[in-house]
């Protein structure tokens, strides 16, 4: 791996911060200055990297499973024909049939998130968007009505705190709620935690399995199948201005990078990190 080539891209792409680990044991950083290691960052779309791992520690729990309709939960949902069908592993797909958005300022709340109409039929396309995942909140927070945790109190007692991670801050809408699609300030290093329990975690191997409508995008991460087989899969979390997280279990390794550009390009970084290995393996062939 090219560090060095890659943390000059990142660099001419207003980074923030560049922290990388392997093995669980960070190799290589570079902060901006007023940055550090230590420091936290907004994730934006990035904190929607949580869910995905939630919702399986939730199925395990016996709480859920991620193939039944969410009408299950909410039974308005059967009043509608093609909200009657939706999955919750269709809204961690974001293939559940919502239009475009519930991003940035404009996350629903849970109730207005439930009542939204659906754009497309459930299952056939993928949308980004927010609106799934406050759906997903929603029925979380029913499965865990009886003990009066909220799907952040669980995310923290079931995913973070036993891996001594830490979130700084979350934002807040309009009712007092937490969103799920964005939020969370998060210093690089707690990140880098963050990343190396999935890269490690077998039972967690589900949330970087794509859809059938779109095999790039798995339970909350995107992935790069361009760079496999040399490298295997290397899935990522994603969010505005340049917030990434990469995992490529492979190599053991997790990427932290912070910035401020709307021009930043995944493939673009991860072929100065990648690439030169790559291209000598495909040489070699």
């Amino acid at each position: 791996m090219d560090f060095e080539t890659a943390a000059q891209y990142s660099d001419r792409q207003q980074s923030h911060a560049l922290a990388i680990s392997q093995s669980g044991s960070i190799v290589f950083e570079r902060y901006a200055e007023g940055y550090s290691r230590e420091k936290p960052h907004a994730l934006y779309s990035g904190t929607k990297s949580f869910w995905g791992v939630t919702a399986l520690k939730a199925q395990e729990d016996g709480l859920l499973s991620l193939d039944e309709p969410v009408a299950k939960t909410f039974d308005s949902w059967l009043d509608d024909e093609r909200k009657a069908r939706v999955t919750i592993r269709e809204l961690l797909q974001l293939t559940s049939g919502f239009g475009f958005g519930g991003l940035g300022s404009a996350v629903p709340t849970f109730e207005k998130a439930l009542a939204m109409p659906l754009k497309n039929e459930p299952g056939r396309v993928f949308t980004y968007g927010g609106i799934p995942l406050q759906v997903f909140g929603a029925v979380l927070q029913r499965k865990l009505t009886s003990s009066e945790l909220t799907p952040h109190d669980y995310l923290e007692a079931r995913v973070l705190d036993p891996i001594g991670m830490r979130v700084a801050s979350w934002r807040k809408l309009a009712d007092g709620s937490q969103p799920l699609p964005t939020g969370a300030f998060v210093a690089a290093s707690e990140w880098l935690k963050y990343g190396a329990y999935v890269c490690n975690a077998a039972d967690l191997q589900p949330c970087f399995d794509g859809s059938s409508i779109n095999p790039k995008y798995g339970l909350g991460f995107w992935l790069a199948p361009s760079f496999e087989p040399a490298y295997g899969k290397i899935a990522y979390a994603s969010g505005a201005a340049g917030q990434v997280m990469y995992i490529i279990p492979s190599q053991k390794t997790v990427v932290v990078r912070f910035g401020a550009s709307k021009s930043f390009n995944h493939q673009t970084f991860l072929m100065r990190l990648l690439g030169a290995a790559t291209s000598a393996r495909k040489r070699s062939r």
